[in-house]
């Protein structure tokens, strides 16, 4: 397994640019299931979760070529034969599952395996398989697979409400519901980004879909939709990461290019309140963030989009443990998502959990050691705060990293970080 070797403290002085975002493509891919024809989708972040992601379509005989260099990926199901999706692959990452959705609404079946993914907490799919009853599927289990089987004369459609609003439902329900035969109407729905360009890419397609951006969606059932020719949105995610990177160190002054600050929501608020001067430019999709001398302590309680988002929680732990005072991170929506605080204090940070919150207490001298990353967000908190040490860290099985960031340590090098990919003989 692969380590990073960081070389501590650096500041970062530069432009990066933001990479598409995981976690609007993986719908869209699976939407692409539906289309007649040769669906293209554009701006692809060179990710793990994205190979993974091409390997479990083209097990269904659906023809994938993927054009890592440019970007870009076309996707054929016209002649797909095979309406399954093996625990060897679905087991490697969640978002696999929305094949459920996708071949039951367009083939009328679909076995697919329970999912995998980070190792941290329960996110079970009830919310997806109850979704999917409600619009007429008759869904069983078999030794760890879903099987789901539409009506002789298709899904007649229905209603549901999602509770707790779910992303990976609402994709799964909007999947499955846009070729069925009757109208479904999904209440409590997911807002995200990614949840609102699945949408509007659907319709472009042909999909009849009303109350886009609302708590509720209606949707009437259409015969058949034609390809997508669609751009993923950059990567929101990605986009706060770096922002929040760049605020560590007094000396730092990063622009960030190719992103929608408009995605980000209450993040950018609470943002400003560190001190951090940020400057804005919509119309050039750019955040030039110039870190504070002082970090002012903020505290936050992360919730459904627009709210704060939970993918970022551990980052903002992490800047907190420079900043000149108390805080309290609260995670309302994965309420265990916290295996970075043992290794953050390995570092020489002061944080301690209670129930779903953890206590930040700031500013520690950060000093390198060897730490080990758990989850996807976890490996960059702890890539942050190495960046910060004094001497040297190694942050180890950044495998989880790359699942989710985009050449990360070239993009931190090439503004200043001092970070070495090299193999851990010690697994």
């Amino acid at each position: 397994m692969d380590k990073f070797i960081i070389q501590g403290p650096t500041a970062l002085n530069g432009e990066i640019s933001v990479s598409g975002s995981k976690n609007a493509a993986l719908p869209l891919m699976a939407a692409a299931m539906l289309g007649n024809g040769t669906s293209v989708i554009r701006n692809l972040p060179r990710l793990k979760d994205i190979l993974t992601f091409n390997n479990v379509i083209r097990v269904t005989g659906t023809r994938v070529d993927h054009d890592v260099e440019n970007a870009t990926l076309h996707i054929n199901p016209d002649n797909a034969t095979y309406f399954e999706a093996p625990y060897e692959l679905v087991r490697k990452m969640r978002a696999s599952f929305y094949m459920l959705g996708a071949l039951l609404g367009k083939f009328g079946y679909a076995r697919v395996s329970l999912p995998g993914g980070c190792a941290w907490g329960p996110r079970p799919v009830d919310l997806h398989i109850e979704a999917l009853k409600a619009i007429g599927a008759e869904i069983t289990m078999d030794k760890g697979y879903v099987i789901a089987k539409a009506p002789e004369n298709g899904l007649p459609g229905g209603e549901y409400t999602f509770n707790p609003s779910s992303v990976g439902a609402t994709v799964n329900a909007l999947l499955g519901s846009v070729l069925a035969n009757g109208t479904s109407v999904f209440h409590n729905v997911a807002r995200e980004p990614d949840v609102i360009q699945l949408c509007n890419t659907l319709t472009s397609m042909g999909a009849k879909i009303k109350g886009v951006g609302t708590s509720t969606l209606t949707v009437h059932g259409v015969k058949y939709l034609e390809p997508m020719d669609a751009t993923n949105d950059p990567d929101r995610i990605e986009a706060g990461t770096y922002m929040l990177a760049a605020i560590m160190h007094p000396d730092s002054d990063v622009t960030l290019t190719n992103c929608n600050p408009d995605q980000l929501g209450h993040f950018l608020e609470m943002f400003d309140q560190t001190g951090a001067e940020v400057e804005v430019n919509r119309d050039a999709q750019t955040i030039r963030v110039k870190a504070p001398q002082v970090i002012h302590p903020v505290s936050i309680t992360t919730d459904v989009y627009p709210g704060f988002p939970t993918d970022l929680q551990a980052q903002w732990a992490t800047v907190m443990t420079q900043a000149n005072g108390t805080s309290v991170i609260t995670d309302t929506v994965y309420t265990d998502r916290f295996s970075y605080v043992p290794e953050l204090k390995r570092l020489g940070a002061d944080l301690h959990i209670q129930k779903n919150s953890v206590h930040v207490k700031g500013k520690t001298k950060l000093s390198g050691t060897s730490v080990m990353s758990t989850d996807l967000r976890a490996s960059v908190s702890l890539i942050m705060a190495a960046m910060v040490a004094e001497e040297t860290s190694e942050v180890l099985r950044v495998y989880h990293l790359d699942r989710g960031y985009e050449q990360l340590e070239n993009k931190f090098n090439k503004v200043g970080g001092n970070i070495t990919r090299s193999d851990d003989q010690n697994g």
